[in-house]
């Protein structure tokens, strides 16, 4: 029985090590996420602030309500761009830049946090597709 245990404590240790949280920029932000802690930060990709030299790129990853600079190396989606939505892997650095690993960019709401697609869409700067979007404006009219 000791031994089933110690297999348990072991497994959920390794697991809570090997967990990444996924948070919004105002999340990762107010939660003060430790620097180093890997973590995912999802949201879009602020317009104009995409700056690439060679393979090294920063941006700033925005909810519309708080943006965090992140700094990636490396060949960057064929999806990303300005104002679509991207999730980056990564931690925060000691100058409060996130340091990203890995950049997923996506274009609709099932992958990006819940929050950043409803800001979106009450913003009217919607432009998902997919079963649970609202892809209507209030006045009725497409959106896309």
């Amino acid at each position: 029985m000791a031994a089933l245990g110690l297999a348990a404590a072991l497994v959920l240790a390794a697991f809570r090590e090997n967990l990444v949280f996924f948070y919004s920029p105002t999340e990762a932000l107010e939660k003060h996420v430790p620097i180093g802690k890997a973590f995912r930060v999802g949201g879009l990709v602020k317009e104009g602030s995409v700056v690439k030299q060679g393979d090294n790129v920063t941006f700033m990853v925005t909810d519309l309500v708080k943006e965090i600079p992140v700094a990636y190396s490396g060949a960057l989606p064929d999806l990303f761009r300005e104002s679509q939505g991207v999730v980056a892997e990564g931690a925060l650095r000691a100058d409060g830049t996130f340091q990203a690993t890995q950049i997923l960019a996506k274009h609709d709401e099932r992958y990006m946090p819940p929050e950043v697609a409803a800001a979106l869409k009450k913003s009217g700067r919607w432009r998902g597709s997919g079963p649970d979007s609202d892809d209507r404006a209030k006045d009725g009219k497409a959106t896309q």
